[in-house]
């Protein structure tokens, strides 16, 4: 019951944190956009300017969240009870698993291939590529490959931490 909860207010804190600033500005997120939808706003005089800017910051946040998610994933297996690295693993995993999937189908497949706020000026036109779910597919796999990372570094910190503590 309680991985049930944690999958749940996990999902509901990674729409807080992707929504908005979608919403505020698709350019946030262009990293996360389809190739050819990329390519286009790249192509397009109105980005050139700032659209490395963009990508630069995409990338550093993602990178310093996987971070962040590392340590917090560790934290919150080991306050469930996950003592032994299989265990956290495992409790990690699932979590991770279950925002993955929440990700796909509900804030990829559902909201952005199909909502109008996320369309980029310019891109109007490539309807197809907004509602194809191939790339948000493509992504969940990776997703999944980054969930075992992050599991196993979680679950590194746990058992290194059981190491020391518990010698």
């Amino acid at each position: 019951m309680v991985l049930i909860i944690q999958c749940i207010i996990i999902c509901g804190l990674f729409t807080l944190m992707v929504l908005p600033p979608l919403y505020k500005n698709p350019l946030n997120c262009i990293m996360s956009y389809p190739t050819a939808i990329r390519q286009r706003v790249e192509s397009l005089p109105q980005y050139r300017s700032s659209i490395k800017k963009y990508e630069t910051r995409h990338i550093t946040i993602k990178l310093l969240f996987a971070l962040l998610c590392i340590i917090l994933m560790a934290i919150i297996a080991w306050a469930s009870g996950s003592r032994r690295f299989i265990e956290a693993f495992i409790h990690i995993f699932i979590l991770f698993f279950v925002v993955n999937l929440y990700d796909l189908f509900i804030l990829d497949i559902w909201l952005f291939c199909h909502n109008k706020r996320v369309i980029i000026p310019g891109t109007e036109d490539m309807v197809k590529e907004y509602k194809s779910p191939v790339h948000h597919i493509k992504g969940a796999i990776i997703g999944t490959l980054i969930g075992l990372i992050v599991a196993t570094a979680s679950s590194g910190i746990i058992a290194l931490f059981n190491f020391f503590v518990y010698k």
